[in-house]
């Protein structure tokens, strides 16, 4: 089959098309024949040589795909509802960048109704990841305010539209007034353009004083001690990604009195059953809103796998608004 792989760890030009050794479904897994497989930051890291594979998992990036199941375990994909030939999207550890690609029979989702193919790639990694932290992790409710840091990322356009599904007031905020537009345009009650004013003074003025009930944040570093102040009593903060750096300085006594909870994950390492579990949860909640239109995808552009390089170029220079995909 043919293949993106990362030749050695460094710029977008290591990622070159290749041929490899089609891989082959194992017990409880199904083989996707892949027609798009979604980029997304890991996939940056993993190419600098800052995020290690799991053990087991394929050492070609990319963690989310769909296309046609070819093949696989045949009680499993029979108790999932599954079959040889369906359409499905799928979460994976790795292997996305290729022309196939295995995937637990748990983490595989329907390609929801009238979606593409391209569509449907966009999915899986965005949103089991705000599923897990925002509504497991962090427990947004109806009628609570969620901030979101950095908005028009792929994580940030599905945030912002599945908190507003659910019932919640969302404050993003973004680098630009163009991209605080596309926040508020995807649902955002309101946006903060972070370049020209400090969000917490802002977040402490939209709300009135009282602050957010949940921070999604994937900068931290020296945003922490910033986002303790503007969370509310029995606030939550939860991590997903340390772009600004791994250390960060906090007042202990904040987090006393006003009954915080710190808390961050990573999904990649987890195990099938925990994946598995928020696939149902999306499939039950999520899907249904899909496929109503009022959670949709969000897609900035695609390219073919051969030009990854240039896929992996424009999101770090952090121009674009919502997800990149790549097709074969």
């Amino acid at each position: 089959m043919k293949a993106i792989a990362i030749t050695s760890h460094g710029a977008p030009e290591v990622l070159r098309l290749t041929e490899c050794a089609a891989p082959v479904a194992a017990a409880g897994e199904v083989l996707i024949r892949v027609a798009a497989a979604g980029v997304n930051r890991p996939d940056v890291l993993q190419r600098k040589g800052f995020y290690p594979v799991p053990p087991g998992a394929s050492e070609l990036p990319g963690l989310e795909v769909a296309g046609v199941i070819e093949s696989g375990d045949e009680i499993a994909m029979r108790e999932a509802g599954f079959k040889v030939g369906d359409r499905v999207c799928a979460l994976v550890a790795g292997g996305g960048y290729a022309e196939l690609c295995t995937a637990p029979v748990g983490q595989c989702l329907p390609v929801p109704k009238g979606f593409s193919d391209i569509e449907a790639a966009s999915l899986p990694e965005t949103f089991f990841t705000v599923w897990s932290n925002v509504f497991d992790r962090a427990r947004l409710q109806a009628g609570e305010t969620l901030l979101i840091q950095g908005g028009t990322s792929g994580i940030g356009v599905t945030a912002i539209q599945l908190a507003k599904a659910a019932g919640a007031t969302v404050i993003a905020t973004a680098g630009s007034d163009e991209k605080c537009a596309a926040c508020i345009k995807l649902g955002a009650d309101h946006a903060i353009n972070y370049r020209n004013a400090d969000f917490a003074e802002e977040v402490k003025r939209i709300s009135g004083g009282r602050g957010v009930n949940v921070i999604l944040d994937m900068v931290a570093g020296s945003y922490v001690a910033r986002e303790l102040t503007c969370l509310a009593e029995d606030g939550r903060l939860v991590f997903i990604a340390v772009q600004g750096g791994v250390e960060a300085q906090i007042d202990a006594g904040v987090v006393l009195r006003r009954r915080l909870t710190i808390t961050g994950s990573t999904l990649r390492p987890r195990p099938v059953a925990f994946k598995s579990a928020i696939a149902k949860a999306l499939r039950t909640t999520v899907w249904p809103w899909l496929e109503a239109g009022s959670v949709k995808p969000v897609i900035y552009k695609v390219f073919p796998a051969a030009e990854a390089a240039a896929a992996h170029t424009l999101m770090e220079s952090n121009q674009h608004i919502g997800k990149l995909v790549l097709t074969w």
